[in-house]
């Protein structure tokens, strides 16, 4: 297949997207964390290694090192859908799903609701699967 322009394909969208998720996921979990332990040490160098101990500041920091553990799978499948051209059919439908799980992940993670979250989660791993195929076969 021949490369496609970055700008003509949704995953282009779909990575710059996914990194205001990542922002999102770093910016809330410091709020959530500062509005426990105060703007001190938010803005100290954090020597002592106080943590929040608070359920909503320790989801925010579990589902943030969530994102970020399958992030770069994303980032380098989308690199790769991108590089051989396959930017539609499955590649671009697992890039969707996972993008739209990883949304929905979060606020089910802060809620504490479980199942459904892991559903989400395996959704999110779904996705990722349908971009690999489409690279590998």
């Amino acid at each position: 297949m021949e490369p496609v322009s970055a700008s003509a394909s949704p995953l282009i969208l779909l990575l710059a997207w996914s990194v205001v998720l990542l922002v999102a996921h770093v910016l809330l979990q410091g709020v959530f964390a500062t509005k426990e332990l105060g703007t001190e040490w938010n803005a100290g160098p954090r020597d002592e290694g106080k943590q929040p101990a608070g359920k909503l500041a320790g989801r925010a920091a579990r589902a943030s090192s969530n994102f970020r553990e399958t992030y770069p799978a994303f980032v380098a499948l989308a690199a790769g859908l991108l590089v051989t051209g396959e930017t539609d059919g499955l590649g671009l439908a697992g890039a969707v799903v996972w993008f739209v799980g990883r949304i929905a992940y979060y606020p089910l993670y802060l809620a504490g609701i479980p199942y459904i979250r892991s559903f989400v989660w395996l959704g999110s791993m779904a996705g990722l699967g349908l971009m690999f195929l489409t690279l590998a076969f």
